[in-house]
């Protein structure tokens, strides 16, 4: 789901285009072979083994999943028969619900359902049940005691105006002065509107909805229209049919008088899927840019995640009253047609549709993975360079999280969908492990997490997703997870480095990386990549950093020049970077007499640039005559540290200049001196 920019905690604007594969080593000690050499990587810390004060919260033993509906049941279908009264606002429904038995001896059960809505009965089986309505609950003592595992079925009609809680969960509402009217049940509206187990754990496995409406209306929701029945009473139903598992939330309704387009996702040469678009009549032409791009962009999806989810069926774009858009499963609502908007929405089929978060604590598996494919998607259409924008963007919001990403309190809708932390700190996350585990690995386990028998199709959480990155990376990546998911903040890094030749015509380069102390965790564990600029070319070598100060002896074949921590901004973070000091280079400014003097033909004039702050400063090594005329400009660029020699007259300038005396000048900065030399032919 995205939210408008009129709600504070959600979509940050409909984000338009304004804006490596990496393998791991879990050692301290080890030899990275490139063109420069060897190069070599120590850990010189003491404390290889975590700290007593960098305990972590061991994720792998979170596994209770708080139900908000009754556990004592399993729903296995939804079939919703609703017929809806414009003109005043009026809902009248029968909606049938199979289930089974989760506990010995059930008698009875309840069903969520809010109270402005009125239950006349309960059947099943062409009996009328006893239930009561109160506390949003729909209380049934069945006819029967069930054992684990027996089915039964129910059929609730009831009538009554919906209500309209969280995002607005059922609205009656217009566009152009037409009437509109749709639903939003995420994360616990579906309740506002038709009973049903309230937890996005219990998927049914297939589902109906029927939609009776004004015949000028059209009606679109989940899956395949199977049937249009004019009721010759000025009214028409809508029979939608969905045949693979879907959570509560994710049913929905949007009628209104829409312009309907059809385009299609070719997914071999001889099949094809339907895309169907849903629009508002004034916003028919301003839609078509946007709606031509979905093939490509389930395309896109379908390589990187797996095909998708939902092929036999359909995918669809319905437009709503709201400013943002809302992933119902094969039917996304949508505010407006922009891009990135509909890269995010279609991406929940596969995170939040075919793979749901078990509750509303890993709601980040939902948001978070949707939030980093616009990432991905701009990526395949426009290039890193547009993905590297939109990850720093997504950084800067994340920064602002309050919070773990892993959510305790599920009972406030604004902190579920609190966008600096679900949405973009839960992007970035996939983009540190994307930079942990390389580009193939981390496509493979999002394909993994999407195919596995267990989850497909199902629910998961946060565990789930950890345990299959685990066994697809082949390394327990636990810390990643504690610190970055059930942890709260970033890291900020202070570093130093120096240099100095280490004989064998070798440069070792001494690292320095200390940590902010934080609350939980007191220090990030994370693999850092290096980047070393040298003389003789380009390096880089990942340093594993898992104590709030570490140092570490990185050996090179060439002399290094600068050095980057973090090059790709694979890390959230805040970073001092403190330059490096070249015990080679000297000191202090100095401008040594030429040599010789008096010379014949030319002479040599030395001088040394010390260490700066900024790494470069401008210099000036000018030649005078006698009378104080400017006769030669030897050096006029800016300069790093270093000591240099300059020959005068250039030998291709010997004959221009006569015997003399003559003076030479340099300026650097603040630095300024002056000599004299002799030229005698």
């Amino acid at each position: 789901m995205a939210v408008s920019e009129k709600l504070v905690w959600k979509h940050l604007s409909k984000r338009r285009m304004f804006y490596k594969p990496y393998s791991l080593v879990f050692i301290f000690l080890f030899y990275i072979s490139s063109s420069l050499g060897l190069v070599y990587a120590q850990s010189s810390s003491e404390a290889l083994l975590k700290s007593e004060e960098h305990q972590y919260y061991n994720f792998k033993k979170i596994k209770a999943v708080k139900y908000p509906g009754d556990p004592n049941i399993d729903v296995t279908y939804y079939k919703l028969d609703l017929t809806l009264h414009y003109s005043n606002h009026f809902l009248i429904g029968k909606v049938t619900i199979n289930a089974k038995s989760k506990s010995a001896g059930l008698k009875t059960f309840f069903l969520d359902l809010q109270d402005p809505l009125n239950v006349d009965s309960v059947v099943s089986n062409s009996t009328e049940l006893l239930f009561t309505h109160s506390s949003a609950k729909l209380n049934i003592t069945l006819d029967s005691t069930l054992n684990v595992g027996e089915s039964f079925s129910v059929t609730v009609y009831y009538e009554g105006t919906p209500g309209s809680s969280g995002f607005g969960s059922f609205e009656f509402g217009s566009h152009n002065g037409q009437p509109a009217i749709w639903s939003l049940s995420e994360p616990y509206g579906a309740s506002d509107w038709f009973p049903c187990k309230d937890t996005p754990a219990d998927k049914a496995d297939s589902s109906d909805v029927w939609i009776t409406c004004d015949s000028n209306l059209v009606a679109a929701s989940n899956g395949i229209l199977q049937n249009i029945v004019d009721n010759s009473n000025g009214t028409k139903t809508y029979k939608w049919h969905n045949s693979y598992p879907i959570a509560q939330y994710l049913i929905s309704i949007a009628v209104a008088d829409y312009i309907q387009h059809t385009n299609y996702y070719n997914y071999s040469a001889a099949d094809s899927m339907p895309i169907m678009y849903f629009v508002y009549p004034e916003n028919d032409s301003v839609s078509l840019e946007g709606i031509s791009k979905v093939p490509n962009m389930i395309k896109i999806f379908s390589e990187r995640y797996g095909q998708y989810p939902f092929i036999r069926e359909k995918y669809g774009e319905a437009q709503f009253g709201w400013g943002g858009g809302m992933e119902h499963q094969t039917c996304t609502s949508l505010g407006s047609f922009d891009e990135d908007l509909e890269a995010h929405e279609l991406a929940h089929q596969w995170f939040g549709d075919k793979v749901t978060c078990a509750d509303w604590n890993d709601i980040w598996l939902n948001e978070g993975f949707a939030t980093y494919s616009e990432a991905v998607y701009f990526e395949a259409v426009q290039g890193k360079s547009t993905y590297d924008l939109m990850i720093s963007r997504d950084m800067d919001n994340a920064k602002s999280a309050v919070g773990a990403i892993y959510l305790n309190n599920i009972s406030d809708v604004n902190t579920i969908f609190n966008y600096n932390r679900t949405y973009a700190k839960g992007a970035v996350v996939l983009h540190m492990l994307r930079g942990i585990v390389g580009d193939s690995l981390f496509f493979k386990i999002l394909r993994t997490y999407n195919s596995t028998p267990a989850l497909a199709y199902g629910s998961a959480t946060t565990q789930d997703f950890g345990n299959i990155v685990d066994e697809v990376s082949g390394s327990d990546l636990s810390y990643f997870f504690t610190e970055w998911i059930y942890g709260e903040g970033y890291p900020s890094y202070k570093v130093d480095w120096i240099y100095n030749p280490s004989g064998n015509n070798t440069y070792t380069i001494t690292l320095d990386i200390n940590q902010a102390t934080g609350s939980n965790p007191a220090y990030f564990t994370m693999p850092i990549k290096i980047k070393i600029n040298t003389e003789a070319g380009d390096t880089i070598l990942t340093v594993f950093n898992d104590a709030q100060f570490q140092q570490f002896s990185l050996v090179i074949k060439s002399k290094p020049v600068f050095l980057t921590f973090d090059p790709d901004n694979l890390i959230l973070k805040d970073l001092n970077m403190i330059d490096s000091i070249d015990l080679t280079k000297p000191t202090s400014f100095s401008l040594e007499q030429n040599y010789p003097n008096p010379f014949n033909p030319s002479t040599k004039i030395k001088y040394s640039i010390p260490v700066q702050a900024n790494g470069y400063i401008m210099v000036k090594l000018i030649i005078y005559d006698i009378l104080g005329k400017q006769i030669a400009v030897l050096v006029n660029k800016r300069q790093s540290a270093g000591d240099y020699t300059i020959e005068f007259p250039p030998a291709n300038k010997s004959n221009e200049f006569s015997s003399g005396i003559y003076f030479y000048s340099i300026t650097a900065g603040t630095f300024h001196s002056i000599k004299k030399m002799v030229l005698i032919k």
